[in-house]
C-alpha cells in the first residue's frame, strides 16, 4: 500500500473498529465491484456508521488528499460508484426512517432499501416517487443520487420533483439540514460564498434565454445526464437550488444523509393490458395517443424484445408467431376504487382505438395474468444476459427522445444496432417519458471490440442528443459512461456551468473523481472489468447486485456477487498460469466457502437465475472428499448415525444439569478454542433427544404418509419450552385432530432426503438418500394415491426436487391449508408471535401461505425486517455459528415486549432463532395445534 494511504489508514483507525477498515487487496476486489462494466480497485474500504464518522472520514481523506467515493447498495450501471482510492460503503445502521404528516411525507437514510420505504407506507396508501427496477436491492441513498426513476414513475415523481428536503454533509465537512430554519441560518453563516455562487449562477442562466429554454426542454425528458440544472431554473432560493442539485449529483457533490419524499399514491385497484402492433409507427402512435389519458406506465417493446421471451412460459401464445417489425405496449392503470379504474380503462382503449391491433391481452385486473405481462417485460433483459458468450458482458443504456420522434429515432437506433454488428440487441422502455433503454451485448477483450463499442456508443451521442436534442442518460446516472458526451448533449456553456458548480461544492475535487465531469474524452472506454468463464454455474453473472440484499452472510464475509468475483479472479489466475503471492484463495476460502449458507435464496434475486450455492456445494466437493468413506459409513448405517446423535444430544443435556448452563458454555468455548473450532458449538437451547417414537394409526376416509425428518426424529423439545412435546408428538396430535389415518413409511430410521450430505457437496450419497427415501414414499402412499407430510420445509423441497415419481409432498404450512384446513376449526390465539419464513419456504413460493396461516392461529404475528435467511443452514449454526449470528443480528431488537414466542417450519433454525432472540421458536405445527379443535 502506498505510504499515504497507509498514513490514512492508520489516522482512521483511532476512530473507526478495525474490520470496518479494509485494505486486504482481495476484499477490496470483492467489495469494490458494482453493477457497472467498470473496474477500479480500491485501496480503502471503509464501513461506516453515522455521520459523525461520514464527517471525519471527509476531513482525513482531505487533510492527505485522497479522494473518495460513496457507495449504497452498488447496483448502479455507469460506473459512477466505483473507485480506485477510498469507497465508502454504509453499514446497517442507516436503516432509519421516519413517517411524518400521516404517510404524506417520509425521512429516509441513505442505507433504506426501496422496497423496504414503500413497505413503511402501506397502510397509508402511499408510496415513494421513484421505482427503480431494482427498488428490491437498491438503496435510498443511490436513488436520490443518481435520481433513478422507473416504469411508473416519470418525470413528475422522481426524486427531483418529489424531494421535500434532505440532510447532507459537504466535501469539507459542513451539514446542513434544509427542512430546518436553524441549521440554513448556520450554514449561511458558514457557507456564504456556495449561497451567493448558487444564486449568481441561476441569475446567469434565467438572463440566458437560449440557455434556459435548453434547460426547460431537456427536463420535459427524463435527463440524468450530468447536474441537475433545472434547479437553476426553478427556483428562487439557493438553499432550494442546493437541495435540487444534490439530487443526480452521484456522490460528487457532497454526502445525503437523509432524504425526505413527498409521497404519492399507492392505488390498491389496479389493470394491465398487452396491445400488439404490426410496426413501430403504428405503435408509437397509440403511446402519444395514449399520453393524454390518465395511464400510470407504458412499456414500449420492439420486436426483437418480443422474441427474446417467446416460448418462456406463460407467455401468450402469439408471441411465437411475431415478426421482428411487430411491437407492443404494455399498459397500466391505476385507480382508487373499481369505478375510476373502469373508467380510466375505457379512456385507454378508446384512445388507442383508431389504430389496428394485431393482438391483445385486454385489461385485466387477475393478479397471476397481470404478473405473467411484467414478468415478460422484465424478463427482457436477463433473456439477453443467459444468451451472452462466456466472457462478454451485457451492456443496458438509457437514452430519452422527445415522444413525437419516437418511432423514427427507433428505426435509426436499430439501424445502428445493424451497422455496428450488434444483431442480439433489443429496445424496451417507458414510453411515455420517451425513455428507450436497449440492450446488447459486448467484449472487451479485443482492440478490435473496443473500437466497435467506442464508434457505436460515438453514433448514439450523436443520434440523441444532436440529431434529436434528446437525453443520453435518462435514468442511470452519467458515471464514467456518459462523462465523455456531456458537453456534447449539453454545449459548452452548459457544460462550464456545471464545472461551477462542481466548484463551488467541492473545490477540491475531492469527492468522486472522473463521474459526471471528465475531461478525458476516452474515459468511457477504459477501466473496464473483465468477465473471464469460472464455471457454467456462474459465467452468466452480470454483478448487478439484487442477491445482496437476502443473502445471510452480507454483513459476515461475501454477497454473492463478492463470492462470484472472487471466484472469478481465482480462475483467470489458473487459466494464465499466474502466481501470485496474495491472500486471494485464503480469503475466498473461508469467506467464499466457509461461510455461505448454500441456501439459493440469491437465485430467486438473480435476474438469470443463479444459484451461487450451487458453485459453493461443488467446490465443498473436493474439500470434503477426504471424509466421504466416513459419510459412506453413516449414510449405510444412518439408524446407528442417528443414534450416536442423540447420544451425544442426551449426554449434552445431563452435562448441562450437572455443570449448569454457563458452565457448560464456557466448557464448549475452550473446547472450541483448542480444536481450532471443530468442536460444535453447544447452545443452551439444544435440546435432549426425542424420546418419543411415531406410530402408524388412526381410523378415517383419508391416509397421509408422515415422514418426520431426521432433525425432529432427533431433536427434542427445547429446554424451558412451554409444549414439553416433541415435533413429531405435535405433528401426530394434528392429524389427529383433522381425522387422517397415519401411515409411516418402513425402515423410518434409516431414511433421510439426502441435505446433509447435499450440504458437503457430496450429491452421489445425498442423491442415493434421495432415491432410497422416495422408493420408501412410493409404497407407504400406496403409489402416490396419499399424501405424504414432512414436518419440517427444508426436507420437503429437497424431496420435491429430487422426485422422479408423481408423489404429492407436502411441508407442514401448505399441508395444513391444503389438506387439513377444512377437518378443523381454527380460533387465533390471544398473542403476539414471531414468525421466521425459512428460505425454503421462500423459494417454494410458500412466503404468503406462511402468513396466511399463522394469521389464521394467533390474533398478531410479526415477520421481522431485514432476514431472509436465518443463516443455520442444516450444521453451519454448530460448526460456523458466527454465520448464525450475523444473520440474525437485528432479531432480537424486533421482538416485541410481551412477545414470548416463535414460530417457523424448520427444526434446526428454530434453534438459531431460539438463541438469538431470546424466545423459543418452534414449529408452526404447534401453533396449529394450540389454535385448532
Amino acid at each position: 500500500m502506498e505510504a499515504r494511504y497507509q498514513r490514512l489508514a492508520d489516522e482512521l483507525a483511532g476512530f473507526l473498529p478495525n474490520e470496518r477498515i479494509i485494505t486486504d487487496t482481495s476484499l477490496c476486489l470483492a467489495y469494490g465491484t458494482d453493477a457497472s462494466f467498470y473496474r477500479l480497485l480500491p485501496k480503502l474500504v471503509l464501513r461506516l456508521a453515522s455521520t459523525d464518522e461520514v464527517i471525519r472520514v471527509l476531513a482525513a481523506c482531505r487533510q492527505h488528499n485522497i479522494h473518495c467515493t460513496f457507495r449504497a447498495a452498488g447496483t448502479s450501471l455507469s460506473g459512477q460508484a466505483v473507485s480506485d482510492s477510498v469507497l465508502i460503503t454504509l453499514t446497517d445502521d442507516w436503516r432509519g426512517h421516519r413517517i411524518e404528516d400521516d404517510g404524506q411525507r417520509i425521512a429516509l437514510q441513505p442505507g433504506v432499501i426501496g422496497a423496504d420505504a414503500n413497505r413503511y407506507l402501506v397502510r397509508y396508501g402511499r408510496k415513494i416517487g421513484p421505482d427503480p427496477a431494482s427498488i428490491n436491492s437498491c438503496k435510498i441513498g443511490g436513488i436520490a443520487a443518481n435520481n433513478a426513476s422507473g416504469m411508473c414513475c416519470g418525470t413528475a415523481q422522481n426524486s427531483y420533483r418529489t424531494l421535500h428536503g434532505l440532510s447532507l454533509v459537504l466535501a469539507d465537512g459542513t451539514q446542513l439540514d434544509t427542512r430546518d430554519a436553524a441549521s440554513r441560518a448556520r450554514f449561511a453563516e458558514q457557507k456564504p460564498e456556495l449561497l451567493a455562487g448558487l444564486k449568481q449562477l441561476s441569475e446567469e442562466v434565467k438572463a440566458n434565454a437560449e440557455l434556459s429554454e435548453r434547460i426547460r426542454h431537456k427536463y420535459r425528458l427524463k435527463n440524468t445526464t450530468g447536474y441537475s440544472l433545472n434547479a437553476l431554473v426553478d427556483f428562487d432560493d439557493p438553499f432550494d437550488m442546493l437541495a435540487h442539485l444534490m439530487i443526480g449529483s452521484e456522490g460528487t457533490l457532497g454526502f445525503m444523509a437523509e432524504v425526505s419524499y413527498h409521497t404519492v399514491p399507492d392505488h390498491p385497484f389496479k389493470a394491465s393490458c398487452l396491445l400488439v402492433y404490426a410496426d413501430i409507427e403504428t405503435t408509437c402512435r397509440a403511446v402519444t395517443a395514449l399520453a393524454d389519458t390518465p395511464v400510470a406506465a407504458v412499456e414500449l417493446m420492439d420486436g426483437r424484445a418480443l422474441a427474446s421471451i417467446a416460448g418462456k412460459p406463460g407467455m401468450p401464445d402469439f408471441i411465437n408467431e411475431l415478426d421482428t417489425e411487430a411491437a407492443a405496449l404494455l399498459v397500466e392503470v391505476h385507480g382508487a376504487d373499481e369505478t375510476e379504474l373502469l373508467e380510466k380503462c375505457e379512456r385507454a382503449m378508446a384512445a388507442v382505438t383508431p389504430f389496428d391491433r394485431r393482438n391483445q391481452v385486454a385489461f385485466t385486473q387477475d393478479k397471476a395474468t397481470c404478473a405473467t405481462l411484467w414478468a415478460m417485460r422484465k424478463g427482457m433483459f436477463p433473456a439477453v444476459g443467459a444468451m451472452r458468450e462466456t466472457g462478454t458482458t451485457v451492456i443496458i443504456e438509457d437514452v430519452a427522445f422527445p415522444v413525437e420522434e419516437l418511432a423514427p429515432a427507433v428505426r435509426k437506433l436499430t439501424a445502428l444496432f445493424e451497422r455496428f454488428g450488434y444483431h442480439e440487441a433489443i429496445i424496451f422502455g417507458h414510453a411515455l417519458a420517451g425513455n428507450l433503454h436497449f440492450v446488447f451485448t459486448q467484449g472487451f477483450d479485443a482492440q478490435s471490440e473496443l473500437d466497435r463499442y467506442g464508434g457505436f456508443m460515438d453514433a448514439v451521442a450523436e443520434l440523441v442528443a444532436v440529431d434529436y436534442g434528446g437525453s443520453l442518460k435518462a435514468e442511470h446516472g452519467t458515471g464514467r459512461n456518459m462523462a465523455p458526451y456531456v458537453e456534447l448533449e449539453w454545449g459548452k456553456d452548459g457544460y462550464a456551468l456545471m464545472q461551477r458548480i462542481k466548484a463551488l461544492f467541492d473545490p477540491d475535487g475531492l469527492l468522486n473523481p472522473g463521474v459526471i465531469l471528465n475531461e478525458d474524452h476516452q474515459a468511457h472506454l477504459k477501466d473496464l472489468k473483465p468477465l473471464p468463464a469460472a464455471d457454467t454455474i456462474v459465467d452468466k453473472c452480470i454483478e448487478c447486485g439484487f442477491c445482496e440484499a437476502v443473502c445471510p452472510s452480507r454483513d459476515l464475509s461475501l454477497t454473492p456477487r463478492q463470492r462470484i468475483v472472487l471466484f472469478r479472479e481465482l480462475s483467470r489466475r489458473a487459466a494464465a498460469g499466474e502466481q501470485t503471492a496474495d491472500t486471494l484463495q485464503t480469503v475466498f476460502d473461508k469467506q467464499g466457502i466457509d461461510t455461505c449458507a448454500a441456501t439459493g435464496l440469491c437465485a430467486q434475486r438473480c435476474p438469470v437465475g443463479i444459484n451461487t450455492g450451487d458453485l459453493v456445494r461443488q467446490l465443498r466437493t473436493a474439500r470434503y472428499q477426504k471424509f466421504e468413506p466416513i459419510a459412506r459409513w453413516t449414510a449405510s448405517h444412518f439408524t446407528a448415525t442417528t443414534k450416536a446423535v442423540a447420544l451425544g444430544l442426551n449426554a449434552a443435556h445431563l452435562g448441562r444439569k450437572l455443570l449448569g448452563e454457563k458452565s457448560m458454555t464456557r466448557l464448549n468455548a475452550r473446547l472450541r478454542k483448542v480444536s481450532n473450532n471443530r468442536v460444535p458449538l453447544w447452545l443452551p437451547e439444544t435440546p435432549a433427544a426425542n424420546p418419543h417414537q411415531p406410530k402408524a394409526g388412526g381410523t378415517g376416509p383419508d391416509k397421509v404418509v408422515y415422514f418426520p425428518s431426521c432433525a425432529s426424529r432427533t431433536l427434542g423439545a427445547e429446554p424451558g419450552a412451554k409444549d414439553p412435546r416433541s415435533l413429531t408428538e405435535v405433528t401426530l396430535a394434528v392429524l389427529k385432530k383433522a381425522g387422517f389415518e397415519v401411515i409411516l413409511p418402513e425402515s423410518l430410521s434409516s431414511l433421510c432426503c439426502g441435505m446433509p450430505y447435499q450440504s458437503k457437496g457430496m450429491m452421489d450419497l445425498a442423491d442415493n438418500k434421495a432415491t432410497e427415501l422416495e422408493d420408501a414414499l412410493w409404497q407407504a402412499s400406496e403409489q402416490g394415491r396419499w399424501p405424504v407430510l414432512m414436518d419440517t420445509s427444508p426436507c420437503a423441497k429437497r424431496s420435491l426436487e429430487t422426485s422422479r415419481r408423481p408423489l404429492q409432498v407436502f411441508e407442514p404450512v401448505q399441508f395444513v391449508l391444503e389438506q387439513a384446513q377444512e377437518r378443523l376449526t381454527l380460533t387465533p390465539v390471544n398473542e403476539t408471535v414471531m414468525l421466521h419464513i425459512t428460505c425454503s419456504s421462500r423459494r417454494m413460493g410458500l412466503a404468503d401461505a406462511m402468513l396466511t396461516l399463522a394469521r389464521r392461529c394467533a390474533d398478531t404475528v410479526v415477520v421481522p425486517e431485514h432476514i431472509e435467511c436465518c443463516g443455520f443452514a442444516g450444521d453451519k449454526g454448530f460448526t460456523t455459528p458466527e454465520l448464525n449470528a450475523a444473520a440474525l443480528k437485528p432479531l432480537r431488537q424486533q421482538v416485541p415486549t410481551g412477545c414470548t414466542r416463535g414460530v417457523s417450519n424448520s427444526r434446526t433454525c428454530e434453534l438459531g432463532l431460539s438463541h438469538h432472540s431470546g424466545i423459543n421458536y418452534e414449529s408452526i405445527l404447534y401453533l396449529v395445534d394450540e389454535a385448532s379443535h
